[in-house]
């Protein structure tokens, strides 16, 4: 069966599946900066976090920011941040502000 044959609940139950996926494996990957991923792929953990935000009041469903990172991060951002992030270096902080200048921001 080719995927867009697939009905509607199908195709979500598999994406939300790769969604989960793509969470756990951020989650494993804490050596994995933000600002890295922003460099590579202009998104991060946060940018997840918003969208899940957005997305869940899109459908009625009240989630701040802040429960929105926990989801994401699986631990209060602050302790994420504590335990894991390491300051940026000039270089990714250089590449971050290109980034922002050449007007790919997320």
């Amino acid at each position: 069966m080719d995927y867009q044959e697939l009905s509607e609940e199908q195709r979500n139950a598999i994406e939300a599946a790769v969604h989960r996926h793509l969470v756990q494996h951020l989650r494993e990957k804490t050596d994995v900066q933000n600002i890295e991923l922003m460099n590579l792929a202009d998104f991060c953990r946060n940018c997840l976090s918003k969208w899940l935000v957005a997305e869940a009041k899109e459908r009625g469903v009240e989630l701040d920011y802040d429960q929105a990172r926990e989801v994401i991060y699986g631990m209060p951002y602050a302790e994420w941040k504590e335990r894991y992030q390491t300051e940026a270096t000039p270089e990714q902080l250089a590449a971050f502000e290109a980034r922002q200048k050449s007007g790919s921001e997320t």
